[in-house]
């Protein structure tokens, strides 16, 4: 099958359970084992082919026994209600990994999610500074998550550290922040105080983008 011409540009949030600075950027374990998280994009600009996918939102839940280079993971989309039937089509073909090269976001995806679970529809609001390090996320019935600075231990100040990976596959530079997460889909955690990363992106077929 050939591959389909695609670009997202967009607010990108990952939140996971892990300590502040995403072990997975370090190529380290999970702090505490295993993964938790979410990951997705607030689309300010986007197309898959001739369907533009401008302001809509999607996320994905997930859970790893272990490091994600493993496998073994489990997945749950979650789509912007107002995407018509083309636009979902054309977002759930991004995120087989099928329209990537090899080495890519999506294409590593598809490769270590042994489980998807049925994808939810509903509602999505974002807010995001990614220079304050700030962010909130709302999907009714499915995902809460709050981003707030890292404070100072001692003095409560908010403390600022960006992540630069000039290699990245999923962002070149972003702001680590903390996050609180209630997830109550098929994928159900809780999480307080782990890690946020906040960044603009813009994925294509090849991969990250400046």
């Amino acid at each position: 099958m050939a591959q389909a011409n695609w670009r997202l540009e967009g607010r990108w949030i990952k939140n996971c359970n892990c300590a502040f600075g995403c072990p997975c950027d370090f190529n380290a374990p999970p702090t505490h084992g295993e993964c938790w998280g979410l990951l997705g994009m607030q689309i300010d600009s986007g197309f898959f082919e001739d369907t533009r996918l401008d302001g809509l939102g999607f996320f994905v839940v997930v859970h790893f026994p272990g490091p994600l280079h493993e496998g073994n993971g489990e997945a749950q989309p979650l789509i912007d209600e107002r995407a018509s039937p083309e636009q979902r089509e054309a977002l759930f073909a991004i995120m087989s990994g099928e329209h990537s090269d090899e080495g890519t976001l999506f294409n590593i995806f598809s490769l270590i999610v042994t489980k998807m679970h049925d994808p939810i529809f509903a509602p999505i609001t974002v807010e995001f500074d990614q220079e304050a390090r700030t962010a909130r996320l709302d999907i009714p019935g499915a995902l809460q998550s709050d981003v707030e600075p890292i404070k100072n231990p001692v003095t409560g100040a908010p403390h600022r550290i960006r992540v630069v990976m000039p290699e990245g596959f999923e962002h070149l530079e972003g702001e680590v922040a903390a996050a609180n997460i209630q997830s109550s889909g098929a994928i159900a955690f809780t999480t307080s105080g782990s890690h946020s990363t906040l960044a603009h992106v813009v994925q294509t077929p090849q991969g990250v983008a400046a």
